[in-house]
């Protein structure tokens, strides 16, 4: 080795003894004869002192480094004066006092400031990724994803789950995002699809017999990007067999209790995790992931407003919509242009407008709808919104979805400006009991709400055949600070029961065979019954490092654009290659 120690290592414990370190300059400064250099490794930082009288040659080597160079130096570690104690830094307390300078490395002068917690733009971080990842805050946040990994995969070997690989090349089969292809040079004309999931393998896993599978698997969407998206991302699978939810439930929350507990600083707002029906969760907080770290309720204000005069809410309500309203505590002063920003939040969201009545002090209203409304009336919705004087409530008419998105994207504006949210505390809940089906008009055909392998819950699968819309399923979403953290369900094991859902979503028999077969056919050999669940890594590791979006947790993430900016990637390849594939590209790209 080039090194005894890591630079994180050396205590007062080893003074008088001669070491060896390597690693890179994360400071360097001068005074008179002496240099000095903070030396880092991913361990820590040591302080190394060349002395020009102790060392003239080493004290010269040293004129010439500078920040990132790559050093090895030799010397004796001595205690430093009780003046000079650093007790920022684990080694704090000694200093290496070097008679032997190797610079294995010069480096260039970097285009991002590495050492510190300094800004720099994301383009450039993105574009030199391996020296972004060398700051403090990114091998924090690696070490904290290492962490958790280690804690996962000891929690569930000590369960009995075995961790089982499953093919990243495998069939093109929907599952509610586009695939990503690869064409096939042996089989001219057919391609694999990387995998979304792997729904289907797990199940079959379960069919084989091994009831505690879980892998820690690359899973790769082509979708558009957000914050908490990217094309390729890792989720941690799991799946069992002869469990009900139950089990599930509490095998993950206890998981993720402790990886929060043992991983990281922040703090479980409640325990147990609390449950909310899907239905519940739209209705007071307008979606189905809310973050329980703050209240700002929705109410349904419809009955009220569709006894005023007001054309837009009783239009509203005749057409079978709702009018909902939120109450944002302490913001009745609001200038007009505050007013439209949060008008432009819920047109963005597709809403066509934003009514907004502020509660002045008195208790009355301050509104340009009030003149819609009589005393009475105005006083009633005031009371059924909860406002209080000083409050501004603010209303949305539309079709219920619109108006709980609209509302939803406010009440996480308002949780931010007003400061509700609470950074160190992590608000974990379940969202249970959703609807099995929604109804895609354009398409006019069901659509599964989660998945096609969710299954109905026992008791609503007759209305397979009378009533689709009426049936929920056994699916389970975990929700963090706004954010779904994992989703799983009770599966389908009975091949009558997965025909049926697949002639639901429009697919035939033909077609559900040729893309669904091999799944079909394994249910007929003795497939269990089973479920699993699938928290992404990603999002967890973002949560608990407190970081705004999870290309911070990623060790080369890809950018907003789904670009690669480090390797310049995706890129052209050779034509030969393309013909090696059997593709041609179309005339108006550009080759």
């Amino acid at each position: 080795m080039l090194k005894t120690h890591t630079c994180g290592q050396l205590r007062t414990e080893h003074t008088g003894q001669r070491v060896t370190l390597a690693g890179w300059v994360n400071r360097r400064r001068e005074h008179g004869g002496l240099i000095f250099i903070d030396l880092r490794d991913r361990w820590g930082i040591t302080q190394v002192v060349v002395d020009a009288n102790a060392s003239p040659k080493s004290h010269a080597v040293m004129g010439d480094v500078r920040s990132e160079y790559v050093l090895q130096v030799e010397g004796v570690v001595k205690a430093r004066e009780p003046e000079n104690i650093n007790p920022k830094v684990a080694t704090g307390e000694i200093e290496i006092h070097v008679d032997k300078v190797t610079i294995l490395n010069p480096a260039k002068t970097p285009p991002l400031e590495i050492s510190g917690e300094h800004e720099v733009n994301e383009e450039v971080r993105m574009r030199y990724r391996y020296l972004d990842l060398r700051r403090p805050r990114m091998q924090r946040n690696m070490m904290m994803r290492y962490e958790a990994l280690r804690f996962i995969r000891n929690y569930l070997g000590d369960r009995g789950f075995v961790e089982i690989e499953t093919p990243i090349l495998f069939k093109s089969t929907p599952e509610g995002a586009r695939d990503y292809l690869v064409p096939s040079r042996v089989h001219p004309g057919k391609f694999y699809a990387l995998p979304q999931s792997p729904q289907q393998l797990k199940q079959l896993l379960m069919v084989a017999g091994y009831e505690r599978y879980f892998q820690v698997a690359r899973c790769f969407r082509d979708e558009d990007q957000r914050g908490d998206r990217q094309p390729e991302f890792t989720q941690l699978d799991i799946e069992m067999s002869f469990v009900e939810r139950e089990d599930i439930l509490q095998l993950l929350e206890e998981l993720v209790t402790g990886m929060v507990e043992t991983v990281s600083d922040k703090r479980l707002a409640r325990k147990p995790f609390p449950r909310l029906s899907c239905a519940e969760a739209q209705e007071r907080f307008g979606t189905d992931r809310p973050d329980l770290r703050f209240g700002l309720e929705l109410k349904d204000v419809s009955d009220i407003a569709g006894r005023s005069q007001f054309k837009v809410f009783t239009t509203t309500i005749e057409a079978g919509n709702k009018v909902r309203a939120l109450v944002a505590p302490g913001c009745a002063a609001y200038s007009r242009k505050e007013i439209g920003e949060l008008e432009e939040i819920v047109k963005n969201a597709g809403a066509k407008g934003l009514a907004v009545i502020a509660v002045e002090a008195d208790g009355t209203a301050r509104s340009s709808i009030a003149k819609f409304f009589e005393d009475d009336l105005m006083a009633e919705l005031i009371t059924a919104t909860g406002a209080q004087p000083g409050d501004l409530i603010l209303i949305v008419a539309d079709q219920l979805q619109i108006v709980n998105e609209a509302l939803s994207t406010l009440r996480g504006e308002f949780g931010t400006r007003l400061k509700l949210t609470n950074p160190e505390e992590m608000c974990f809940c379940w969202i249970i009991d959703f609807p099995l089906f929604v109804w895609n008009a354009e398409e006019n055909r069901w659509d599964p709400s989660h998945h096609m392998f969710t299954s109905p819950k026992p008791e609503d699968i007759h209305l397979l055949d009378t009533d689709p819309g009426a049936a929920y399923c056994q699916q389970y979403d975990l929700v963090c600070n706004g954010y779904e953290v994992a989703g799983g369900s009770i599966r389908i094991h009975d091949r009558i029961i997965q025909e049926k859902i697949f002639s639901l979503i429009g697919l035939d028999i033909e077609q559900a065979r040729e893309r669904f077969g091999h799944i079909l056919e394994a249910f007929e050999y003795g497939a269990p019954p089973h479920g699993g669940i699938a928290p992404g890594i990603d999002r967890l590791v973002m949560l608990m490092a407190g970081e705004p979006n999870i290309r911070e947790v990623i060790a080369f993430p890809k950018s907003q654009r789904a670009a690669d900016l480090m390797a310049d990637a995706p890129s052209t390849v050779e034509s030969y290659q393309l013909e090696e594939l059997h593709i041609k590209l179309a005339d108006n790209i550009e080759q």
